[in-house]
């Protein structure tokens, strides 16, 4: 069954200090479907002085609201009711996402869910931030250690995720007791709009949430750089950034970054290929492999090496590439021409470079708009492109490799350094291979499954700090040291 596109298209406001807002300039900008080529969304185009009116919102209720200072039972409640919220809204947030990025609607509606659990999983930590405290410092001395909220928040979110991953950082800064100023990507702006009107269905104070639109420069530019953002969390490709951290050097605020990948899934002779062989075309393709964790480099033990790649490939073969209003699609389009160039320059330097095209390469001539199909290259050297650069579409790279200590070795061979997958019935080698890869998460017998509870985040140029987990709301908070003297004190002249 395909939904029908909606007659008119999404005409979403800012969120600031509370209120719906429009850019002072009166100006917006229009958001075609990648996939049919339409009028799907316009909104406001903000500037700098847009920023500012978003950040003295936030500062002023960091400075002097109660945000920062209720239990963490209160905020709690409120992250709930908008977990709450997602899900009851979850079916327009899917077709606004839907049509934005070019997703499958079902995926959409799956992220919706997702989306949702992580604001449960935040309400949690709510009640669970905590210090230390010293006894045995001497008689007269206790000294604690407490977290503090850091203040305000700067995000920068991209287009690939765009629920999920604001869902993601936003509701462990408000966990932490951050007030936040939030720019989306000018390419999937709708959700993280809509979630501004949510929020205030749900209790959140005016101010403590805002949400600007428009484009990198200048709204994302003075977002990173404002002297009065505290905090800037970050998600977005490695060369973006660092051109954040840059921003941020005005007035050395911190900067959590997740950034991009080229993860290694390795697959030994000895693994469940069945099972494997479903997690390799899965971690490729899933989501048009517009995915920082996508599994785009397959590296297969020699020994089966040509069954399993070719097992692949028939697999691949009927993978539905289409409509992604359309319930059966899997891979849907590409989100804009810039990335859709990108990819076929990346097709075109495997096939100069050497690597042997086995299935596809070529753009679809579907719908109004751009596809490229499921595409696989074998015979591929560690130090192609197509080996060591994020191409961030569906484009399988194959290497073969003899050993674990070769494998090792190519997984590593790269800038990145976010995930990778193992596939062995060999818990000794699972182990051996997982502590040498230098990633931040290793799968072992899976691929590309989450939880609220497992922290996120790479290694080298995929980033820094971590996302999710227990650990995800110190990142929004600092520590400070108290010490108690009891008793009388001697002056040091005394001595």
């Amino acid at each position: 069954m395909t939904t029908l596109l909606p007659k008119n298209h999404f005409t979403h406001s800012m969120w600031i200090d509370g209120q719906a807002a429009s850019a002072k300039s009166g100006q917006t900008f229009i958001r075609e479907s990648p996939a049919h080529g339409v009028n799907v969304g316009e909104y406001p185009l903000a500037a700098a002085d847009d920023v500012d009116m978003a950040v003295a919102a936030a500062r002023r209720v960091f400075d002097t609201g109660e945000w920062p200072h209720l239990s963490g039972a209160d905020r709690a409640k409120v992250l709930l009711r908008t977990a709450d919220l997602i899900r009851a809204n979850k079916d327009q947030l899917a077709l606004i996402e839907t049509l934005e990025s070019g997703k499958p609607i079902k995926q959409a509606r799956d992220e919706m869910e997702w989306s949702a659990a992580l604001w449960d999983y935040a309400a949690a930590l709510c009640r669970n931030l905590h210090g230390d405290s010293y006894n045995s410092l001497g008689s007269q001395v206790i000294g604690l250690t407490i977290r503090e909220p850091i203040g305000v928040i700067g995000m920068i979110t991209p287009w690939n995720f765009p629920l999920l991953i604001i869902s993601q950082k936003l509701p462990f800064a408000l966990a932490a007791g951050c007030t936040c100023v939030v720019k989306p990507s000018e390419l999937t702006p709708g959700t993280t709009l809509r979630l501004g009107a949510l929020l205030a269905e749900a209790g959140l104070p005016a101010g403590v949430v805002n949400i600007i639109s428009g484009f990198g420069e200048p709204a994302g530019v003075r977002l990173s750089e404002h002297p009065q953002i505290d905090m800037i969390s970050f998600t977005g490709s490695t060369e973006v950034g660092k051109a954040v951290v840059g921003s941020s050097k005005g007035n050395l605020k911190k900067v959590e970054l997740e950034l991009g990948g080229k993860n290694p899934h390795i697959v030994f002779a000895d693994a469940d290929l069945e099972a494997a062989l479903d997690a390799v075309v899965f971690g490729v393709y899933f989501n048009m492999g517009e995915c920082c964790n996508s599994g785009s480099r397959l590296l297969v033990q020699r020994s089966i090496a040509d069954e399993f790649i070719n097992r692949v490939i028939e697999t691949a073969k009927k993978i539905p590439v289409g409509d992604p209003l359309d319930e059966q699609t899997k891979i849907g389009a590409i989100i804009d021409g810039n990335q859709f160039d990108k990819i076929l320059g990346y097709i075109e330097s495997g096939v100069r470079d050497g690597a042997r095209l086995r299935l596809g390469g070529k753009p679809l001539p579907l719908e109004n708009g751009r596809f490229v199909e499921a595409t696989i290259f074998d015979g591929v050297q560690p130090e192609m492109p197509i080996a060591k650069e994020e191409i961030f579409g569906p484009v399988l790279s194959i290497l073969t490799f003899e050993t674990k200590e070769e494998a090792i070795r190519i997984a590593n061979d790269t800038i990145y350094g976010l995930s990778a997958g193992v596939w062995t019935r060999d818990i000794d080698t699972a182990f051996a291979v997982s502590r040498r890869i230098r990633a931040g998460t290793i799968w072992i017998n899976t691929f590309m499954d989450g939880y609220p509870e497992l922290c996120f985040g790479g290694y080298n140029q995929s980033g820094l700090g971590r996302e999710l987990g227990r650990f995800s709301i110190e990142e929004f908070t600092e520590l400070k040291t108290i010490q108690v003297h009891l008793g009388p004190r001697t002056g040091w002249w005394a001595r």
